[in-house]
């Protein structure tokens, strides 16, 4: 099964290529029919990942995709997964 993966770690400091890299990730996953992205907002001081939980919580992007996950064995990463 294939992923795509959002490594934000480059561009933690830039709000519109943080919305950018994440709406071109879901594009693309539903394009080409893939069921989970994989972002990495890194584990620092949180405000990366509040970010992409703010992002993910907007409705025109929530209905878009099944459900959100965090990973239980690293805090710094989140699976998005998609129902087709």
């Amino acid at each position: 099964m294939a992923k795509i993966k959002v490594d934000l770690h480059d561009i933690y400091n830039n709000s519109k290529a943080i919305d950018k890299a994440l709406l071109q990730a879901f594009e693309d996953a539903i394009s080409k029919k893939i069921k989970e992205v994989e972002i990495i907002p890194g584990k620092g001081s949180g405000q990366l990942k509040k970010k992409v939980q703010r992002f993910l919580q907007q409705p025109e992007i929530k209905k878009q995709f099944h459900r959100m996950e965090n990973d239980s064995k690293n805090f710094g990463r989140l699976f998005v997964y998609f129902k087709f």
